[in-house]
């Protein structure tokens, strides 16, 4: 596979214009992953760069197999073909997202749970619809698929009430390197699945605390064995995930679309928002969560319409 980037001469304020938008998007993206039950891919697949970055991150893979079997000149070749910039400045959009909005949102997720819950409803209602118009055909098939996926997933996060830990629950190290590689394999490809949020999968593996317990006791060796199977995770799942794309695309799609609709069990407003997947009747506080659903989807779908307006070209993949 030849180079992503395009051969052309760049623009240098065309170059700049689509920095600081990629910085948006990984902006977006980092903001979303702090959310139980949505997604930075949600976000990837709303702005239009899901494939892209799927792409990218496949080649990358690629090069790791190379650089493990000493194939210089195909890594030469490999390294080239990635898209530095592009990937640099969405990777920093997300680490200033988590840096700068961490506490911003947790507050507003604990002060305002059920308003909070209903905006972000909205926002995977308004990427369903948008997922929904990239299917290519809509048959039996394709819609078996969307129930199946989402009602696996629905009834899977219904395994645990809670979506977080509870307060005072000891943030130790006591399982072995082998478990938090295997943890970081599957929190990382959840976290590129629009629809599931690699956190809530930590909760939901008992790795959670265990994951923040390393970052604070600086437990090297665990955190080490979770980046690697971080590392490994997401390049076999990239290069399974890109050729499921290129052969499957239109039931890979609608499995997306049914783990967006199983993941709303998370953020159903009521009766404590996200903090649980117990399901509820709307009750007290009905009308601002409504209303912020509303306009949360009603922004997704402008969001989109705009882009497709405008034009994607920078993202585009030919």
């Amino acid at each position: 596979m030849g180079s992503v980037a395009s051969s052309a001469v760049p623009d240098p304020r065309r170059s700049l214009l689509s920095s600081v938008a990629q910085l948006a998007r990984g902006f977006a993206m980092g903001a979303a992953d702090i959310v139980p039950g949505v997604s930075g891919g949600t976000v990837a697949l709303v702005l239009g760069i899901y494939d892209r970055l799927i792409l990218n991150i496949r080649i990358g893979a690629r090069g790791l197999k190379q650089l493990l079997t000493g194939d210089g000149a195909g890594l030469k070749q490999t390294m080239a073909d990635i898209e530095w910039v592009w990937l640099i400045s969405l990777l920093a959009g997300i680490l200033a997202a988590i840096a700068a909005l961490s506490s911003v949102l947790e507050r507003l997720l604990e002060e305002e749970t059920i308003a909070m819950a209903g905006l972000f409803f909205g926002l995977v209602v308004g990427t369903i619809w948008i997922a929904w118009h990239l299917l290519e055909r809509i048959d039996a098939a394709t819609l078996t698929i969307i129930a199946g996926v989402g009602i696996v997933l629905f009834f899977l996060l219904g395994l645990r009430e809670d979506t977080g830990v509870a307060e005072g629950t000891d943030e130790v190290v006591t399982q072995p390197f082998w478990v938090f590689a295997v943890a970081g394999a599957i929190a990382i490809c959840a976290m590129i699945l629009p629809g599931i949020s690699g956190s809530f999968i930590l909760v939901m593996l008992g790795m959670y605390t265990e994951v923040l317990g390393a970052v604070n006791d600086r437990d090297f060796g665990s955190l080490t064995a979770f980046a690697i199977g971080c590392v490994a995770g997401l390049a076999l799942f990239s290069t399974l995930l890109s050729w499921l794309l290129h052969h499957y695309r239109n039931q890979v799609i609608a499995a997306m679309i049914g783990l967006m609709l199983g993941s709303m069990r998370v953020l159903w407003p009521w009766p404590n928002g996200t903090f649980t997947t117990t399901l509820a009747a709307p009750s007290g506080e009905i009308a601002l969560p409504i209303v912020l659903a509303i306009v949360g989807a009603a922004v997704v779908i402008a969001v989109e319409h705009f882009s497709s307006r405008v034009g994607t070209m920078p993202d585009s993949l030919d």
